[in-house]
């Protein structure tokens, strides 16, 4: 039996030498695969992919900061190409060092092509870039601009210590999401963090998070992105992208956030979060822009796809059949061809990282209907990235998010295919803000909503758990601004207030913005009670955004992409008064009682199942029980009873919840079961601690009835009695 050797890892992608011993960063003939770069011991495989260049330069810099390359290698079409993936080993190059490409090709922009060999251009698979040249402006006119470009950063991902970390996959229908953005969070000088407006300043927060109660962080957008692609001032502030919806690196996270400047260590500061973040029992959420890139329209700058292999890579259109233009769903320029079959592998392969390499738990996906578009832009009956997404094996345990619309137009609630896919509900999100506010003649579709809005969802085969339920999210008001605000104030942004949308589903409780008047005061709190209340215990999984549990206002902006100052910021001074701190309380408890009710939220639709008290797992009724009013025109009050139906429990986890957005108090009949007692768990209408008990301090209720203070919502829980 003859034995061979395993080949190591260098001579699996070197291949045949193309150079002489003893040249410079010596070139072999590599690899194809992997796309990006991988490293070895003996130097580092590079592969990139363009189906219609004619010329490709690999540019090699000691360092990634350095202005001119060390060494610059022409491929070979003969010996570095397979089929359209152009490829060579370098020997002698290491993590840390730089790299870039220059691509030729045909210059016929009427054909989709854009090759412009004077730019310099980052590798779409680079897991980190360096922004210490990089100008914007340079990248958007004719000319070289060797000087003032990004670089690549060959990482080696292999050298660190995860201690054992694993993604934690915890069930959707136990998820309680937070949306938050890095920076904001801890870069207000309040926050007294070491390290502010970075992943090991959010490290140092964690207490903060894991005792009010969220079991997910959904970060906005971590990957690479452009903070100068927004440049205005206004008013002498100057305005960046904060948001971070402008993706440049799909593999890379965002330096930005990090602590070391050096992008060959930034991976291992946001593992670092994700490590902490995971010991203290929360997942981690990314928010992904797969949808657009940030190199915008024709007139936008060439750094990556636009100049590799524009007519793969992006949906163009034009007159007279022509492929000079970008098809633009998306609002910002340009469209992503995800659904080519290289734009689909980038996706996977992104996604496939983020899990694999960086632990991440989930992805939210922005204007996930793109996915769906073809190239015509039509949606397709079976989209093979979304597809692809949900089959994929190493994908398979990670949450799904599809933020189910896009900018033009195409709207997918309930249309995700598959187990896995979850979706941003929309529908939930405004029924709920109208009904709050007190909008009359919509408490069958409040039903609807807060029991896992069955029309979108159960008869495509799918659970309450493919709903995420939202009230607020990045983009729009704050939950106070939805209590303090009728109209958007956004003159900060420099638009004339002409940004944003105009419709709010928002009622400021009698007087516009901030106000010394008490009672408008209590009132606005009671209704972000209310809001909590029904947020919590509806079917589906929740999502809050970082903020609403203290009463965060942006002072009625609700598009403050711009603005990386105390619009957006934490205030931790505001977290520590006594108000902020009454609201946190209830966040915190409304969220374990929906722990506590979890067999009501287990991601299953009631059935009409009864339990052993004579309570079914779900009866609806009005003031008068059994008698909601469904098509009653001015019905502002509804009621609820859960039975709990599971087997393995003593079913006293039942609860009755009375919503009451009538303005005056109303009286409602309570039922009335042989071996229960009902006990007053909350009641949003009364002072701190009353409004919310834990199970020993609750009120037992003697009468058959009870009166609802108007504006404000009542949970009954029982007790047996013997």
């Amino acid at each position: 039996m003859v034995q061979t050797s395993i080949p190591s890892k260098t001579e699996q992608l070197r291949g045949n030498p193309l150079e002489p011993a003893g040249t410079p960063y010596r070139r072999y003939k590599g690899s194809p695969h992997p796309f990006g770069s991988t490293v070895t011991n003996d130097g580092v495989n590079f592969a990139l992919y363009s189906s219609s260049a004619t010329k490709v330069q690999l540019l090699i810099f000691n360092k990634p900061n350095d202005v001119e390359p060390s060494r610059v290698i022409d491929l070979d079409q003969g010996a570095n190409k397979s089929f359209n993936i152009w490829h060579t080993f370098i020997e002698g190059v290491k993590a840390g060092m730089g790299y870039a490409y220059r691509v030729d090709g045909p210059r016929e922009t009427r054909n989709g092509h854009r090759f412009d060999p004077e730019k310099v251009l980052i590798d779409p698979y680079s897991k980190g870039n360096c922004f210490d040249l990089w100008d914007r402006g340079a990248a958007c006119v004719p000319g070289d601009n060797l000087q003032k470009s990004m670089r690549s950063v060959v990482i080696d991902t292999t050298n660190y210590d995860w201690e054992g970390d694993q993604p934690l996959k915890r069930p959707m229908a136990e998820t309680i999401v937070y949306e938050m953005h890095v920076g904001g969070f801890t870069k207000s000088p309040t926050s007294g963090v070491e390290c502010p407006g970075t992943y090991l300043g959010l490290i140092e927060k964690i207490p903060y998070l894991k005792e009010l109660g969220i079991t997910a962080v959904e970060l906005l957008p971590v990957c690479s992105f452009d903070h100068t692609d927004v440049t205005k001032i206004h008013e002498g502030r100057k305005l960046v992208n904060y948001w971070g919806y402008s993706t440049m690196g799909y593999f890379a996270p965002h330096q930005g956030y990090c602590v070391n400047t050096d992008t060959s260590k930034h991976i291992n500061e946001f593992r670092d979060m994700v490590k902490a973040l995971h010991k203290a029992g929360i997942e981690v959420i990314l928010d992904v822009v797969y949808n657009h890139t940030d190199e915008g329209n024709h007139q936008g700058p060439t750094f990556s796809f636009k100049g590799i292999d524009n007519s793969s890579y992006y949906y163009l259109t034009g007159s007279d059949g022509s492929r000079e233009f970008y098809y633009d769903y998306t609002g910002c320029g340009n469209t992503f061809n995800c659904n080519h079959p290289v734009g689909e592998k980038l996706i996977i392969d992104s996604l496939r990282f983020w899990v694999e390499e960086m632990h991440v738990d989930g992805f939210r996906f922005d204007e996930g209907s793109v996915l769906s578009r073809g190239e015509d832009g039509a949606p397709m009956e079976h989209p093979p990235v979304v597809w692809s997404i949900e089959l994929d094996d190493l994908l398979g345990q990670s949450k799904v998010i599809a933020e189910a619309w896009d900018a033009a137009g195409l709207y997918q609630i309930g249309s995700f295919p598959g187990a896995r896919w979850a979706e941003w509900n929309g529908k939930y999100r405004d029924c709920i803000r109208n009904f709050i506010k007190g909008e009359p003649g919509i408490i069958g579709e409040v039903a609807g909503r807060i029991t896992g809005s069955a029309d979108l969802y159960q008869g495509r085969h799918h659970e309450p758990t493919n709903s995420v339920n939202f009230v607020t999210a990045h983009d729009g008001f704050t939950l106070y601004d939805l209590t303090a605000y009728n109209e958007k104030n956004n003159w900060a942004n420099g638009e004339g207030s002409n940004d944003g949308i105009d419709d709010n589903c928002s009622w400021n409780c009698g007087i516009e913005g901030e106000t010394d008047d008490q009672w408008v005061n209590d009132l606005r709190k009671r209704q972000v009670k209310n809001f909590a209340t029904i947020h919590m215990l509806s079917m589906g999984v929740p999502m809050m955004v970082a903020g609403d549990e203290f009463m965060r206002s942006q002072g009625g902006n609700n598009n403050t992409y711009c603005h990386d100052n105390e619009i957006n910021w934490f205030d931790w001074n505001k977290i520590a008064s006594p108000e902020s701190k009454e609201m946190i309380r209830f966040w915190s408890m409304i969220m374990e009682k929906r722990k506590s009710y979890i067999d009501h939220f287990k991601g299953r639709y009631f059935t009409g199942a009864c339990n052993k008290f004579g309570l079914y797992d779900v009866s609806w009724h009005g003031t008068q029980l059994n008698n909601p009013g469904w098509n009653d025109p001015e019905a502002r009050c509804l009621a609820m009873t859960l039975g709990d139906t599971a087997e393995d429990t003593d079913q006293t986890a039942n609860i009755h919840v009375m919503f009451n957005m009538y303005w005056e108090g109303i009286e409602f009949q309570i039922p009335q079961t042989s071996g229960l007692k009902w006990h007053r768990a909350i009641d949003t209408s009364l002072p701190s601690p009353d409004d919310i008990c834990p199970r020993d301090q609750q009120v037992a209720i003697d009468d058959t009835s009870y009166v609802v203070t108007g504006r404000s919502i009542v949970v009954l829980s029982s007790r047996a009695t013997s």
